[in-house]
Order: C-alpha cells, then structure tokens, then sequence
C-alpha cells in the first residue's frame, strides 16, 4: 500500500510548518507555525499518533457552506488543519485518507 507522506517547510518569516501529502501528491493535512524544527518534528509525531483515531478530528461547516477539519491532539490542541472542501463527504473523505497516510514514517525536509 502506498503511503503518504510529510514535508517540512520554512515559512516567509523563518518559522517552520509541515504538511501531510497523500500519495497522489495532494495535501491533506497542514500544520500550525512552529518557531523550531523540532517542535514540527514533535507535531509530525503527534499526527502520527493522532490520525487513526476518528475521535480526534472536528468537521466543521465554514460560513460559506464548505466544510473543512481539524485534527487534535489528546489535549484538544490543533495539529493539523485541512483545506476547505464544496460538500461534507469530501471533508469525510479527507478525514479517512489523512487517518490512511498520517502514521507515515517518509519526512522530507526541505527547510535546508
């Protein structure tokens, strides 16, 4: 089975975030801004954890009618926030396949 995988990345103002791609190449999954590499590393980690549990995301409806997720931690902090999809079987489809690729170990840095 073909995994997804992470792609850690530098932010205009120097602070590193990361996203989860399936393994189509789209993403899934973004992350918060970090301040260091290792507190995206740790992120990554939690995702890792975090995603094969449907308890730990929050579908929501934005106000525009699309709908999109977040993934939490097991303290109800954000990890991962997803792009905005047109209809909520979209964003139910998002959720399954960042729950299939998010326990990927592949992290490509490209910070350096």
């Amino acid at each position: 089975m073909d995994m997804g995988s992470y792609e850690l990345k530098k932010a205009k103002n120097d602070q590193i975030y990361f996203v989860l791609k399936a393994a189509n190449g789209e993403v899934i999954l973004k992350s918060e801004m970090y301040t260091t590499k290792a507190a995206a590393n740790n992120g990554i980690k939690s995702v890792q954890t975090n995603s094969p549990n449907a308890e730990q995301y929050e579908l929501k409806e934005a106000a525009n009618g699309q709908f999109h997720f977040n993934l939490k931690a097991k303290n109800h902090q954000v990890i991962g926030s997803s792009e905005m999809y047109k209809s909520k079987s979209g964003a139910d489809n998002g959720i399954k396949s960042v729950q299939k690729n998010g326990p990927s170990d592949k992290i490509k840095d490209l910070t350096i």
